[in-house]
């Protein structure tokens, strides 16, 4: 099993059963905002690096305005909508679910996605005025409301 679908694992394997109630609403609504962040991430993403007046530049329009890594930033949630979805059904060994959203949010912020990204960036655009404003005033992960 790994960490990161533990939540899902343990709900999926559960005998414990439980109909739709409000942890099943709450966190389809939560998965359904981080699904969406991340799609709508990653698409505005590929249409900036599709588009050839964009070669060399670096992405700070639409949700990248908001966040350096929004689309990390919507899989944490989506995990988290998994979770809340998975609550009502934990039981003794299967409060190790909680590790998946946690799991997920060290693996991107302090492992593989977010260090090696922002190495990477700081490599290709560091020193560049127009990418140290952008560094210096777009948050890393969790989006900036205005």
């Amino acid at each position: 099993m790994t960490f990161t679908a533990s939540a899902a694992l343990i709900a999926i394997t559960s005998t414990t059963r439980k109909g739709l109630d409000v942890f099943a609403l709450a966190g389809l609504l939560v998965w359904l905002a981080g699904f969406s962040l991340e799609v709508i991430a990653d698409a505005q993403k590929s249409r900036f690096n599709a588009d050839p007046a964009n070669r060399g530049k670096f992405i700070q329009s639409g949700l990248w305005a908001r966040s350096r890594h929004p689309n990390y930033f919507g899989e944490i949630v989506l995990w988290i909508g998994v979770l809340i979805i998975a609550l009502p059904v934990l039981r003794g060994w299967g409060w190790v679910a909680l590790i998946s959203p946690l799991f997920v949010t060290l693996l991107l912020t302090r492992v593989s996605g977010i260090p090696l990204l922002e190495k990477k960036a700081d490599a290709k655009w560091g020193g560049q005025a127009e990418y140290e404003a952008y560094k210096k005033k777009t948050p890393v992960l969790f989006p900036r409301l205005r």
